[in-house]
């Protein structure tokens, strides 16, 4: 007799790439108590990136999505839902899957993306309860934080698709003056409170895992654009990089 361990797994269980799981996390989903599933795989190559290693898609996936989903199991009445973070997890196609999935273990469901795929995105919105989106700087200066020419359309189509959609949100900029210069932050805030955004986090640099050791230096989130900004939102979040 086969069992049910025996029996093959669907296709995207066996494409997903799992770069990493952290069972439990307090800091990656506001108000929840979340479990973080990193998927493998980012067509941009931001220098303060603190997550490097999940840029490419090379070789096979690390973690088996057996054992997450084995360990979502024995979590489930202790945590509220799922994170999918990166990397930027809408480059894996098996993403929706994934969500399906985890759903269906009664979890919800959150994302962290840079919006890098905008039509990927818009299809996932009616399978989120929530948002985490990461801005770089202003549209038209994007291909100095990404590397990658036509970035800021693509991101900027995304938190437009986001911002106005029904899932809850919270818009996130990572500030370090050497790639993104205060008037360029001020500029993001300025568009995020224009698309009706109501909850954004201004962020410091955090130089773990960060691969460019140059980038460690005069990091410091500026008071002026700190007063600046926090007016523009009902719920406006500092956070340090401590």
């Amino acid at each position: 007799m086969t069992s049910h361990d025996d029996l093959p797994r669907p296709p995207w269980q066996q494409s997903i790439q799992v770069g990493g799981f952290n069972p439990f996390s307090t800091v990656d989903w506001p108000g929840k108590l979340a479990a973080v599933v990193f998927l493998r795989g980012c067509p941009w190559r931001c220098g303060y990136c603190h997550n490097p290693e999940l840029q490419t898609r090379t070789g096979p996936a690390p973690i088996a999505w057996d054992d997450v989903e084995a360990q979502l199991v024995r979590r489930r009445g202790f945590i509220d839902g799922v994170v999918f973070s990166g990397g930027e997890p809408t480059a894996d196609r098996a993403l929706p899957d994934a969500i399906a999935r985890v759903r269906q273990l009664g979890l919800a469901v959150g994302l962290h993306t840079g919006g890098a795929y905008p039509e990927r995105l818009q299809a996932l919105l009616p399978l989120l309860d929530w948002v985490g989106f990461d801005l770089k700087t202003d549209p038209g200066e994007y291909q100095t934080v990404t590397g990658v020419s036509g970035s800021g359309s693509r991101a900027w189509a995304s938190a437009s698709a986001v911002a106005t959609s029904e899932v809850a949100h919270e818009f996130r900029l990572t500030y370090h003056g050497a790639l993104v210069s205060p008037a360029a932050a001020q500029r993001v805030a300025q568009l995020s409170a224009h698309l009706g955004v109501e909850n954004f986090a201004l962020q410091a640099f955090r130089a773990e895992g960060c691969e460019q050791a140059w980038l460690a230096r005069d990091a410091a989130l500026p008071d002026e654009l700190v007063a600046r900004i926090a007016p523009l939102f009902p719920h406006f979040n500092l956070r340090s990089a401590s």
